[in-house]
This record gives C-alpha cells, structure tokens and sequence, in this order.
C-alpha cells in the first residue's frame, strides 16, 4: 500500500491550485437547492442517512475528493486493518475494534488464536453474566438482588459507554418490558466526582464494574479504593466489597488474576481505549442495565455502518464522504474547528465521545513514520444539543469572524412518544422544525442594511438523521464516526490509533507526587501554589 503525505497528492495539489485559502470560495447560498437536499444523500446503516447538500462542495470538487480517497486507498487500507495488519504503527498493534461487532475481511488469527471468536466468547460471558444478574440468580454479599451498575474508568472506558447509556435510557424506559438497572458512572478522580454519586446508593444493591486494560491507571484504582473503603465504613453488616465489584481488563493485566473481583470479562492490546464502547468497556454496562440482547442490536448497527464504510464509490460511502468533506474544509478552506450538535437529548454527552475520538485519534503533528507534517490534522471538536446551543453558542456561529462547520443530527420520533402541543405544534415538532430553520439560515444567511442584523451565510453543515435513536441507530452512529476519524488518519498519513500526548502530563503527575526535592523548580512552584 502507499502511504503517502497529503501534500504529496496529485489530487490534493490540484484543490490546493483551484480553491486555496485567499482564492475565490464556492457561494454555499448559490449552491444549496431544494434538487440537492434530495440528491446528496447516502445511506449509513442503522436506518441513518448522511445528507451533504448544505456543505460548500460542487461536483468539481467532488471528484478531485474522490481522486484522493483513490490516491490515499482509503478502502484499501480499511481493508488491510480490518483483516489484522498491524495499522498503529506506534504501538506496533493491530486495531480491532470493528471485529467486536463481526466479522469484515476473514476472520484474524494471533499464534494460533481466532481473536473474533475470542471477542465472540467475552460478548457471551457477558451475556450469561448479565442474565443471571438481571433475573437475581447473582446477588450481592447480603443477599439482595442488584439495582445499580456502577462503572468506574476514564477516558474511553467512561466517555463513550456513558454517551451510550445515556442516549439509549430513555428508548428503554418506554420500549422495554423487562427490568432496567440504573447505571451511574465515576470517571474523575477528583473525589467530589465519586462521593455525589456514592452519596445517593444503595451498597448492598450496587454493582459496580473497574475498568482499566492495563490494570494499572492511576485514577481508576484510587477511585476503587476510594469505593471499597466508603463501603467498608459504612457500618452495613456482611456487606464485603469483593462481591461488589467485576473487572474489564486484559488477561495480561494485574487485575486479571488478582482477588477481589465476582467475575472478570476481558479485552486486549487491539482495543483502543475511545474506540472500547463495543467491546466488554461498554458491553458490560449496557448489558446488564438494558439486557443483553439490546447491546446485540447496536453491535448490529455498528456492523451495517462498517460494511457501509466498505463501499468504494465515495458518493455511496457516508463515512468516507463525511471524512473527505472535513480534509476540504480543514485543509483547503482552513476552518480549525468543527461542532456536533444533536437534536436528540439522549446524545447530550455524545459530542463529549466525539472530542476524545477525534482529538486525540488525529490530533497529532507526524506522520506514520515519525516525521513532521508541513499542514493542517484533527480539528477542535465541541458541541452540546439543540435547542439549548442556539441560545448560547449560536451567536458565534452565525455572525462570528470565524466559519465553524457543523453536523447536525436529528430524528423523525422522538424516545419516548411523550409529547404536547402548543400553539398548533408539538414539541417534537418545534424540535424538529429548529433544526431545518438552523440548517437554512446557516447556509443562506440573511441579507439586511443594518449590519448587526445581517446574517453572512456561508456556514456550511451536514445532516445525519434516522427515524428514531434505538439502538441499531446509535450503533451506526457511533461507526460513522469512528470510520470518519480513521478515513481522515489515512488521508493526512497520520497515525489515528496511539495517543502519545497523554503521556507526558502522566509522567509529571507522578513525579509530583514523589518526593519533593526530585520535583524541580517549575514542578515544584506550582505545587507549592496547591499546598502539594
């Protein structure tokens, strides 16, 4: 395969002659028609539809970003790490994330071992675990059935599983007839973090799930001694945190054979952390709040939008359409930041995942190789739910100096079918009618004299909508985007799967909390200003 710089690119070379930063822009208002809203969609699994018709390409463009998709073999390596080679080339790993949700190009074997039926097994056990739990078969250390899932873990072990519990609460309050379990969640190790949501449990009734693939992160295991030692005070008799307590790690790590745990489930060095919520760091949660079989119908979902991602003919593949669109407008338009705004409530902490995915997937200055690249990578990524963002951070979106891209996303049904009207409309469709009005006016803006009031337009956004957040949805959803990041690590020649940059600080932390003369004078100062 060639990998290549995109500077490096013919196709690239020739966006850059015709449409680089200082030239004429494309006119998004001229652009955008009520033809094109119809035309510019692609199917991405789950029931979801990715539409680009509000975001300033034209066919011309269009084809030189399918050149480059060809020129950077964007497929071809999706199909290279989906078969197991060794695509994080700085931790010299495979990325295996797409085979906990089946299988894509042949089964991966590692000295004799088929590692999907491995994450097949690990899913089972979970299941088996989680279906004994929910029907009272495994109960607490005094005999009480379980209530509440606990999970404990930063980073990817708590951004992605929780956007997912959250975004999926709600459909199974309505939709589910067997017994739910509350999830809360501890990532901080700040203890105001653990102590508000230890303060309102039920010990006895609590489960709670230690995640960490190392076996060894700093602030997971404070937070587990933290919890072990608030039960222990808690003056509750025959209560013993070892029965309150399952462990998600490697079967290479400390807490694979360590005591102290009611059962183990695991995963490996394949599993990035931000890309873990469909292997046992989410499946373990979402299987025993939601039942088994609903973790089963997102890996579904996850699996169509892979497969979707598979398609050469850009136009037909979203997350490649999706991930070329953002190189244009990073790299060739120069717009440093993107935002995810949903217009769903249930994906109120989903643009957090996304941060973390993205930024620290293509947040990164060398390529594959190790050297400097001379442009733009990842961009900023922020964003919060509508309709609360339109009355904060809107105002800069529309007549700010800086053109943030956006991507909406947005649903027929609401969660729930709860709904009222008012003023001849209900909510769900006041919810929906913002985001076709937030759409428009951010592509076409509005001319007026007065120039406080006049709208520029210009700003460009996609759409990606289904008929409602189920579970097969958001498994998709979650795809696009995982695909998106990696399709753009191939693009700029980078590499999406190591995160070198959180390691620095770790080293630090630790070299403050050591002894104080081995600190150094910065170090040290600062420490000093906390009372360390």
């Amino acid at each position: 395969m060639n990998y290549v710089n995109l500077d490096r690119t013919d196709a690239y070379g020739k966006l850059k002659e015709e449409y680089s930063s200082g030239k004429e822009r494309l006119s998004l208002p001229d652009l955008l028609s009520a033809e094109r809203i119809r035309s510019c969609s692609i199917a991405a699994g789950g029931g979801l539809t990715y539409n680009y018709a509000a975001k300033e390409v034209n066919e011309k463009v269009l084809q030189l970003l399918s050149d480059l998709a060809a020129e950077t073999e964007c497929i071809e390596k999706y199909r290279a790490l989906a078969g197991g080679e060794r695509m994080n080339t700085g931790e010299d790993r495979r990325v295996l994330h797409h085979l906990t949700r089946g299988e894509l190009a042949g089964s991966v074997t590692e000295k004799g071992r088929d590692l999907g039926a491995f994450y097949r097994e690990q899913q089972k056990r979970i299941a088996d675990f989680s279906r004994r739990l929910r029907a009272g078969e495994i109960t607490g250390s005094t005999g009480k059935s379980f209530s509440t899932v606990v999970q404990i873990g930063i980073g990817g072990s708590d951004l992605g599983p929780r956007a997912l519990y959250l975004a999926l609460k709600n459909w199974c309050r309505t939709e589910l007839t067997s017994p739910r379990l509350e999830a809360r969640f501890i990532s901080n190790v700040d203890p105001d973090d653990a102590e508000e949501v230890l303060s309102s449990l039920d010990f006895e009734r609590t489960l709670f799930i230690l995640v960490s693939k190392s076996g060894t992160t700093q602030e997971t295991l404070t937070n587990r001694a933290l919890v072990a030692g608030m039960m222990r005070s808690a003056g509750i008799p025959g209560l013993d945190p070892e029965r309150h307590f399952v462990a998600v790690t490697s079967e290479t790590s400390p807490l694979a054979s360590a005591p102290g745990f009611l059962n183990s489930f695991f995963i490996d060095d394949y599993i990035g952390g931000r890309y873990s919520s469909t292997s046992a760091v989410g499946g373990v949660v979402l299987s025993l709040a939601f039942g088994p079989e609903i973790f089963e119908r997102l890996l579904a979902g996850a699996h169509q939008a892979d497969k979707a991602a598979m398609e050469g003919d850009v136009r037909r593949n979203a997350a490649l359409m999706d991930a070329l669109i953002g190189m244009w407008e990073r790299n060739i338009c120069g717009y440093p930041v993107s935002a995810i705004l949903p217009y769903s409530q249930g994906l109120h902490r989903f643009p957090a995942h996304l941060q973390q995915l993205d930024m620290e997937s293509n947040g990164k200055q060398v390529n594959r190789e190790g050297s400097a690249v001379a442009y733009s990578t990842g961009p900023v990524i922020f964003g919060e739910p509508g309709t609360n963002g339109q009355h904060s951070f809107y105002q800069l979106l529309h007549q700010g100096t800086d053109i943030v891209p956006l991507q909406f996303i947005g649903f027929v049904k609401s969660q729930t079918g709860y709904d009222t009207e008012y003023e001849n409309s209900t909510s769900q469709q006041k919810l929906k009618a913002n985001l076709t009005a937030q759409i428009v006016a951010f592509a076409a803006g509005k001319k007026n004299s007065n120039l406080n009031k006049n709208f520029p337009g210009g700003r460009p956004s996609s759409l990606i909508y289904g008929e409602q957040l189920n579970p097969e949805a958001l498994g998709a959803l979650l795809a696009h985007f995982e695909n998106k990041v990696m399709f753009q690590g191939f693009i700029w020649n980078i590499n999406s799967f190591d995160q070198e940059g959180v390691q620095l600080g770790k080293i630090l932390t630790s070299q403050v909390l050591g002894a104080a003369e081995k600190r150094g004078d910065l170090l040290d100062t600062y420490a000093r200003l906390l009372k360390l």
